[in-house]
């Protein structure tokens, strides 16, 4: 296409959930407005779902059951995923990008191991694959890490990137509700899935991370390389200690340039739910919102918060995507490719330093204290903070270390365990977000 060129822009969506029926819904209540940013038309050729009989509310000569009929269709410019899951998605994005389609789509798990094939297809066609909807739904944070921040070196990127979790972390804490009581009621209110694995066990979130991590660092990074926990060992005792150190529990996804003193760089991603400063910025993001934090060396700390999913807010997304796709089409450009140039290698967890929470019941008599502290001593693990927390049967030791490596704390647990004065180890949680 020319600049001059005004030939509509054919869109083909897969998919006509809650995201997919928004995207239709936004194209068609803002055709006018769209075509003026666009410099064309964008026109729906169709649209693929799986229940032909289900009222959909739009012209039923635009939908079909066979959705690798639409991708092949020549007049057919743009293909908008919205499906989820890996297959058929991954054939038929792949399909699209080498037919030179551009294509949008909102799949993190399949980006979280694809991204690489997907990206060298489009990178062969000379089209686009934007994927913005497919972390923190419509709050933008691809875009800036692959165009604002280019020029910039990014060390880190954190975030509370799962709404259902984070609600769930959050009504337990406000209320001092217990896990499974909460998530009942985040399933009652919608925000939990029937089978909520996904969410409450990291898995969305760490898929997510990959996508991060692949981006900010310039390197390959999928789902199997994030170390994960999920939130559902978490405990009413764990929130109401976090408030006693002045912090909440928030899942995270981390990722992070690990520098050497030789100079040499790896990466670390990892998932896992973590003591966070009620100081820092992201223990004020509450309920179902999301929030990612990115330090550059340059830009420093840059902040973006908003609502992390749901139909609306995530359609948005894609309708950027789409349009800055439909521009490139209009105008003959192509938007930034992925960059891998940089490759670096994963972290293992074990090497990875930072501050934990240890809290364990312990036996009630004299010398515990000494007996623990020279478990955390012995390898080179420092203590902040102690609390003893109730008596009797009842006692507890709450332990809050200084930087380590996550081996030597596993270690430490390990051995706590075994020791006599230690009745159990009850929980052992990571504390994120301060300088110490």
């Amino acid at each position: 296409m020319t600049e001059n060129s005004t030939r509509a822009i054919g869109v083909a969506i897969l998919g006509m959930g809650n995201v997919g029926t928004e995207v239709v819904r936004i194209l068609t209540d803002n055709a006018a407005d769209l075509t003026a940013r666009v410099g064309a038309p964008m026109e729906i050729r169709g649209v693929a779902v799986r229940d032909l009989g289900k009222p959909r509310g739009i012209d039923p000569a635009l939908l079909t059951d066979k959705p690798e009929d639409l991708v092949a269709r020549e007049d057919v410019d743009i293909v908008v995923e919205l499906m989820g899951g890996i297959d058929p998605p991954r054939m038929l994005i792949r399909e699209a990008l080498q037919s030179g389609k551009s294509v949008v789509t909102a799949n993190k798990a399949l980006l979280a191991d694809y991204t690489g094939e997907l990206a060298t297809a489009a990178a062969t066609a000379k089209v686009d694959l934007y994927f913005e909807a497919a972390v923190a739904g419509a709050i933008p944070v691809i875009r800036p890490l692959m165009q604002s921040l280019a020029g910039d070196t990014v060390t880190k990127v954190a975030g509370i990137v799962n709404g259902t979790t984070n609600f769930i972390l959050s009504a337990m804490d406000a209320d001092g509700s217990d896990y499974n009581e909460t998530l009942a009621e985040a399933g009652r209110l919608g925000y939990a899935e029937a089978d909520p694995t996904a969410d409450v066990e990291g898995y969305d979130a760490a898929a997510k991370a990959a996508i991060l991590a692949s981006i900010a660092f310039h390197s390959r990074v999928t789902a199997l390389n994030v170390y994960r926990e999920g939130i559902s060992n978490i405990t009413a005792h764990d929130l109401a200690s976090a408030k006693a150190l002045d912090c909440t529990v928030k899942l995270l996804s981390i990722c992070e340039r690990i520098v050497a003193e030789d100079g040499t760089q790896r990466i670390s991603a990892r998932v896992y739910p973590a003591l966070v400063p009620l100081e820092h910025p992201l223990a004020a993001v509450n309920g179902a919102f999301n929030a990612v934090v990115v330090e550059a060396e340059n830009a420093g700390r840059l902040m973006f918060y908003g609502q992390g999913a749901g139909g609306a807010p995530t359609a948005s997304a894609v309708l950027g995507d789409l349009v800055m796709a439909a521009r490139n089409k209009v105008h003959g450009g192509r938007g930034p490719l992925e960059s891998t140039y940089a490759s670096l290698p994963i972290a293992p967890m074990g090497d990875v330093r930072t501050r934990y929470y240890v809290s364990m019941r312990v036996a009630d008599k004299p010398g515990v204290l000494s007996t623990v502290a020279g478990e955390f001593s012995s390898r080179n693990i420092s203590i902040s903070t102690v609390r003893q927390e109730g008596a009797g049967e009842d006692a507890r030791l709450v332990v809050v270390t200084h930087r380590a490596p996550d081996a030597a704390l596993s270690e430490t647990v390990a051995a706590l365990e075994k020791m006599d004065s230690v009745l159990s180890v009850s929980s052992v949680l990571r504390l994120e977000g301060t300088n110490e």
